[in-house]
């Protein structure tokens, strides 16, 4: 057993939650955000300005979404060179696997990326440098281990992944008002915990899912509120805590990330509730009365960059009501119930000055 320990130590192979599902989520987030993102926003971009350049590049992104993946895994597991690069392969394998399910094709999407770039990945480590021809040893098994992964476990994946984005449509098409509240909560506190909610919501409101989808109307819905969750965190954050932070705080939340106050959230839990109450308000409102959508990684993204608010107009179009309830929903409301909920709790004694601070 001792010789095993220390044989993974020396091949930097560490089995644990941490680092498989937030380091190498994470670092999964980044590799969307570098492809699938961005193209989406260049893609919203050529459509609106006729610019054919951004639409070309939205192609050529996109394409690379299931590479990017596997090398930010890789690098997140601290793989060497060679694994890593392989890994661009296996990331498109996985992220590129189809199956027929239900007279739907379905793929496995990020998902399956995730999953068979971990797997190939640590199989890499353990081989590389290993032999006098690694050069081929590493990256032909590597690539075998990511193939066969992707084959065991790319349908089982697709399938999961389809009932559970199924379910969600279901319950929103038959509780608007309760399911978007609930996804606004939920997908908003993934936010702001050190997991990313953008690799989630790549996953379970992947557009191909959605468009195979009797429920489609309904999920887009649920991504709608997703979204409108992840911005009112961290609008309502960058507001309740401007007096300790002042405008770099704003900017850093606002437009950054809310994952920033996990240090103080461990310290005191309650100066979660008021962005969380205010996602609550924004999704039920968001479901109900504005009616907005969204797919895709932008539902997971919130203000980050404002991809929140795009990838609601790029899946609602930008009709009055659109632009008023993104306006409403993503900056208003959260700012304002936020602030509201946050002040009520001051004035009870139950959060302080100086209990949202950060160190920028």
């Amino acid at each position: 057993m001792g010789k095993i320990k220390s044989f993974f130590q020396r091949k930097n192979i560490e089995i644990s939650a941490k680092r498989y599902f937030i380091d190498a989520m994470g670092a999964m987030a980044l590799g969307l955000f570098a492809t699938l993102l961005i193209g989406t926003i260049f893609g919203s971009l050529g459509d609106t300005f006729n610019l054919k350049f951004c639409t070309d590049i939205k192609t050529y992104a996109q394409a690379a979404t299931g590479m990017a993946i596997g090398v930010a895994i890789a690098y997140s597991l601290k793989a060497p060179a060679l694994v890593m690069y392989s890994c661009a392969v296996v990331g498109h394998i996985g992220n590129s696997f189809t199956i027929t399910f239900g007279g739907s094709t379905l793929s496995a999407g990020p998902a399956g990326a995730f999953f068979a770039v971990i797997v190939a990945c640590e199989i890499g480590k353990i081989v590389s440098k290993e032999t006098p021809v690694d050069i081929l040893v590493t990256p032909v098994v590597t690539i075998l281990a990511g193939y066969g992964i992707s084959l065991v476990i790319c349908p089982a994946v697709s399938v999961l992944i389809y009932y559970l984005a199924e379910f969600i449509g279901i319950a929103m098409a038959w509780a608007p008002l309760f399911m978007g509240i609930v996804v606004a909560i939920v997908v908003g506190v993934i936010l702001t915990l050190p997991i990313s909610s953008a690799a989630l919501c790549a996953m379970i409101f992947n557009p191909a899912i959605i468009e195979s989808s009797a429920n489609s109307e309904a999920m887009l819905l649920a991504g709608g509120a997703a979204a409108v969750g992840c911005c009112a965190q961290m609008i309502g954050f960058a507001v309740i805590s401007f007096r300790e932070n002042k405008w770099g705080g704003l900017v850093a939340q606002g437009l950054g990330t809310s994952m920033l106050q996990m240090g103080n959230i461990c310290q005191k839990p309650q100066i979660w509730i008021a962005p969380t109450l205010a996602g609550g308000i924004c999704g039920a409102l968001s479901a109900v009365v504005f009616n907005l959508k969204c797919s895709g990684v932008s539902a997971g993204m919130g203000t980050c960059g404002l991809v929140g608010p795009l990838g609601i107009f790029a899946s609602s179009g930008a009709s009055t009501s659109v632009i008023v309830g993104v306006l409403l929903l993503c900056f208003v409301v959260p700012a304002v119930a936020a602030f509201v909920f946050n002040e009520i709790m001051r004035k009870a004694g139950f959060i302080k000055t100086g209990d949202m601070k950060l160190e920028i």
